[in-house]
Order: C-alpha cells, then sequence, then structure tokens
C-alpha cells in the first residue's frame, strides 16, 4: 500500500514549468502578472499552516494553489494572508484554473463547476 507524501517544492515548480508551456499567449500574461513564489498555506480542516497546500499565485482576495491530496490546482478566497478559505478538489491542470480566472474577468461570472471536499455521513445516491 502507498501512503499519500505531500508534493517538494521541486515537483511543484516542474508543474508550474510545464503548465506555463502549454498556456496561450492571454493566459501567459495573466500567470505571469499574478504568479508568486511558491509558498506554503494553510487550510482548515485538511492542510495545517507551514504543512499545507502550496499558494502559487494571487488576485486581489483570490489564491490559487496546488491540491497535491486531489492532483490539481484551484482557486479560493483569503482574508489572511496565508490561510485558504475552502477547499476544493478540482483536479484542474494550472492553465485550465488561469482560463477560469480569465472567463471570469471577460464575463463577470465565476463559471464552470467546483468539486466539493469529503463530507461525513451516509451517501445517498437519490441526491
Amino acid at each position: 500500500m502507498m501512503t499519500w507524501q505531500p508534493i517538494s517544492e521541486e515537483a511543484i515548480w516542474e508543474k508550474l514549468n510545464k503548465a506555463r508551456n502549454r498556456m496561450s499567449v492571454r493566459q501567459t500574461r495573466l500567470w505571469d502578472t499574478i504568479r508568486i513564489q511558491p509558498e506554503k498555506w494553510g487550510q482548515e480542516p485538511w492542510g495545517q499552516a507551514g504543512a499545507g497546500f502550496w499558494a502559487v499565485g494571487l488576485m486581489g482576495r483570490m489564491v490559487i494553489w496546488f491540491n497535491d491530496i486531489e492532483d490539481g490546482f484551484n482557486r479560493s478566497s483569503y482574508d489572511r494572508y496565508g490561510v485558504i478559505n475552502e477547499y476544493w478538489c478540482d483536479q484542474d491542470e494550472l492553465e485550465h484554473t488561469i482560463q477560469k480566472v480569465l472567463d471570469a474577468i471577460d464575463t463577470g461570472y465565476d463559471v464552470g463547476g467546483r468539486s466539493q471536499p469529503p463530507k461525513c455521513g451516509i451517501f445517498d445516491p437519490r441526491v
């Protein structure tokens, strides 16, 4: 049985560099404007501060971060620097996350769905 290990800084840089190479010119321009040095941010209850998730971009009160539990990039709000407000389970490549930001800028709406975190309780397939 494999045990989950958090993604290393080297591996997050590799993902970022590969994603930038796949981006359109418009996506690259936005990415180059909002990207930050990858740094660990906390998120309760899934990512504890310091050992949490890699934040890779900031725009206003939005953080772009990598969920290494689900293996994908996400967008969330933040109120306090270093703390992600919402946990999302999207398994998007970075360029898809950047495109969602561009779409929101273009339309004024957050288009597209998001995957929610696991919920406790009994699964009801009728819901």
